[in-house]
């Protein structure tokens, strides 16, 4: 059994693999050695885990992993079972990459645009022979609010993701329109473009806001949640392999 963990920018994601399947998932605010004490104890089958984090994590974290599991720390050095030619790897988020990691296998004969929406929203394409390519980051949904409250006088901080209509009649309304409406808009725009660079690309949408986006974009989508822990699962298999 294989233990994958997603420290992302707002959660910590936990999920527990036996033979390729996803078995137990558990979310977290923050993570720490008590809490995977107490889990890795629920889950005695656990031999093997792999993290990824797009920010710092206490290093007594690292430490209970290396020292209780096969471990593999995430990043750009890590052997993947696909080729990357961003051009400042050291740079690209952990979780682009496990993510295309995961694309790629579900969609092997395919093109790939995968699309992340979370925090930010991130944009990567994988081709049919299993190269990441790169794409794109742009602001998620709640940075659009905090934007527009932080950099102006007066608009109030919103938090609510439902359907606005696209006139708004009050302020608060204005603000749903212009978040809402135009990152639809956006996404929309960026897969029509995408496939004019690849005919019949296939777009993946996962994170966290993809329940929003999943029904409401005009082009057709895969929603896959838990791409990323998918991902690592798979790169954790690939090395274990590799060492045998």
């Amino acid at each position: 059994m294989n233990l994958a963990i997603d420290i992302g920018n707002t959660l910590v994601k936990l999920a527990v693999f036996d033979t390729g399947q996803m078995t137990g998932l558990q979310t977290l605010n923050e993570i720490s050695v008590a809490y995977l004490q107490r889990f890795a104890r629920s889950h005695p089958g656990i031999d093997a885990s792999i993290v990824a984090s797009v920010r710092d994590f206490p290093p007594p974290v690292q430490e209970f992993l290396q020292n209780n599991f096969r471990h593999i720390r995430f990043d750009a050095q890590t052997p993947l079972p696909i080729t990357s030619t961003y051009m400042t790897s050291e740079t690209l988020g952990a979780d682009r990459l496990a993510a295309a990691v995961a694309a790629h296998s579900l969609m092997p004969s395919d093109n790939v645009l995968l699309i992340n929406a979370g925090t930010a929203i991130t944009y990567d394409v994988v081709t049919a022979d299993g190269v990441h390519l790169g794409g794109a980051i742009s602001p998620g949904i709640i940075i659009r609010f905090k934007a527009l409250h932080t950099f102006t006088g007066r608009l109030p901080l919103l938090d609510e993701i439902t359907d606005s209509p696209l006139i708004g009649q009050t302020t608060a309304g204005s603000i749903l329109s212009g978040v809402l409406n135009g990152t639809l808009s956006e996404v929309d725009g960026m897969i029509e473009r995408y496939g004019q660079l690849y005919s019949g690309i296939k777009t993946i949408l996962s994170g966290g806001d993809n329940n929003y986006f999943d029904k409401r974009l005009k082009n057709k989508t895969f929603a896959i949640p838990n791409l990323v822990l998918t991902g690592l699962n798979i790169t954790l298999d690939y090395n274990l392999e590799k060492s045998l």
